[in-house]
């Protein structure tokens, strides 16, 4: 005669550690979303602060304001912490504006984004 074990319990806990590590990469991949995203932004507004920033200091009159322009025209969140280099050459003005990305995970550092822009003067 053949027995048959009953597989309810041991199932039951196999489900919940398989649910756990389903869970935790889902959780993963979501945290690598949202800092790709935190990522894409920081560089966007670095862009739109350096020609904001570029636009303003190469009228005249306006030259040196670059960095409190740049620093206006982004999130405040992110303006803290960017730092802006304005180069007046010329017949044109550069505007080098540096903002760190921020961090979902404090023990990650993603570095910065750096963006540059060239208006002539007028």
């Amino acid at each position: 005669m053949v027995t048959r074990r009953r597989s309810g319990p041991r199932q039951r806990g196999q489900a919940a550690v398989e649910y756990v590590g389903v869970l935790t990469l889902l959780l993963l991949v979501a945290l690598a979303v949202a800092q790709l995203g935190i990522a894409v932004y920081a560089a966007q507004q670095a862009g739109t602060a350096a020609r904001t920033a570029a636009r303003v200091a190469s009228t005249e009159g306006q030259t040196g304001r670059a960095g409190a322009v740049a620093r206006e025209s982004m999130s405040g969140w992110l303006a803290d912490g960017a730092s802006v280099t304005e180069e007046t050459g010329g017949e044109a003005v550069t505007v080098q504006v540096r903002v760190s990305i921020p961090s979902l995970l404090p023990v990650l550092s993603f570095g910065s984004v750096e963006k540059s822009a060239t208006m002539p003067r007028d």
